[in-house]
């Protein structure tokens, strides 16, 4: 007699449907045909000489993406999110001082990630659209005296390039959100004297989400690998990870865990196809179309919600929702009628904005057009309420 009881479920007995959309908002973007193509390569070992090579590759590109010559690169098995837990899970003991500036919801999430692991967190805050300056920064950590101090670079919530990163020394590791920035907007590690950087691969980089590059500086390795406690994380450990990524002492790499080998497939070739087009390109090509962009959504009678053009970050725009309208029933509508994803805000800045992405491949005015073209169909056709 068999012991199955529970029978096959109907939906996995039909075949996977997937709809085309324009991924038009705050990432993840439309991933290009070459990428999809080396995510679709035969598995191999993760442990086979030929994805150490691989591995090698991918550290490689991410040294020329983020402009540094670390040798502690590597990418994380996971979102952006992984790699903000691994740096904070690496660099802190419980305890130590934390200082996190918050202009918007990547601040707030790396004061909880710091605050569940036990750390002392101070932060500075302002609300979306917000950014800080050196003489607040200064004082602040002269105040809190941290371990580390947190800035994003590119705000996605609220669609802010955070100006002056890079702040000079200070007796602090200086830690870099760049997921919504990289590729698009101009960083460069070692020159602006990041300790630690990180970002993800869905976004300007066009691979799939699911892997996110990060590199340490001497100083900040010389704080990680030189703990009272082991972090609180078996598998973010980067004594572990780095010898998983061959950046260890060690002649032989040791298992720590499965990486994803299909997503690294596909984040070094989204990395090559960087390299080929060349950062300085890329950063032009973002600017320009997000320019192109502005204009036409002022064109419709729009406000833009980062005032000063040379705060916005190229590759999210943010549109203060308009008057009389419910950005829901706008976002709804695009999908509906245009295939055509934009979002809301995301924390602090729900109900402010709606968000519009154009990055890596989505980078055109070709798809500029596309989405100036669903959101005037959608403000002609939804119902615009009297205040």
């Amino acid at each position: 007699m068999s012991s199955v009881n529970i029978p096959p479920p109907e939906c996995m007995l039909r075949p996977l449907e997937v709809p085309y959309r324009y991924l038009f908002g705050p990432g993840p973007s439309n991933v290009p045909p070459r990428i999809l193509a080396a995510g679709a390569r035969p598995i191999i070992g993760h442990l086979h000489t030929e994805m150490y090579e691989i591995m090698n590759d991918i550290k490689r590109g991410i040294q020329y993406a983020f402009q540094t010559n670390n040798h502690m690169t590597l990418a994380m098995s996971g979102s952006g999110h992984t790699a903000m837990e691994c740096a904070v899970f690496n660099t802190v003991e419980p305890g130590e001082s934390v200082l996190v500036s918050i202009n918007g919801v990547w601040g707030e999430r790396v004061a909880e990630i710091a605050e569940r692991m036990g750390a002392k967190v101070h932060t500075m805050v302002k609300s979306p659209g917000g950014y800080f300056t050196t003489e607040e920064i200064e004082k602040a950590l002269a105040k809190h005296k941290p371990v580390l101090f947190f800035l994003t670079h590119g705000e996605s919530s609220a669609g802010l390039a955070h100006p002056q990163v890079g702040s000079g020394e200070h007796n602090c590791l200086f830690l870099v959100d760049s997921v919504a920035s990289l590729g698009a907007s101009p960083l460069l590690m070692d020159q602006q004297k990041i300790d630690i950087l990180y970002t993800g691969s869905q976004k300007a980089l066009n691979a799939p989400p699911g892997t996110a590059p990060i590199s340490f500086n001497e100083r900040a390795c010389h704080k990680m690998f030189n703990r009272k406690i082991k972090p609180v994380s078996y598998l973010l450990d980067m004594t572990h990870l780095s010898n998983y990524w061959g950046n260890d002492s060690k002649s032989a790499r040791e298992y720590h865990h499965t990486g994803p080998v299909s997503g690294f497939f596909a984040l070094r070739e989204s990395l090559a196809i960087l390299a080929e087009k060349g950062l300085e390109n890329s950063w032009r090509q973002h600017r320009e179309v997000a320019e192109y962009l502005w204009k036409g959504i002022e064109d419709l009678g729009l406000k833009l919600f980062i005032k000063d053009k040379d705060l916005r970050l190229p590759s999210v725009t943010t549109i203060a929702i308009p008057d009389g309208y419910d950005w829901k029933e706008l976002l709804a509508y695009m999908m509906k009628h245009h295939q055509v994803e934009m979002t809301g805000g995301l924390g602090p800045s729900i109900g402010m904005v709606i968000r519009v992405g154009l990055m890596g491949y989505n980078c055109s005015k070709f798809n500029a057009d596309k989405a100036l073209t669903a959101l005037a169909d959608a403000l002609k056709h939804c119902p615009k309420r009297r205040g």
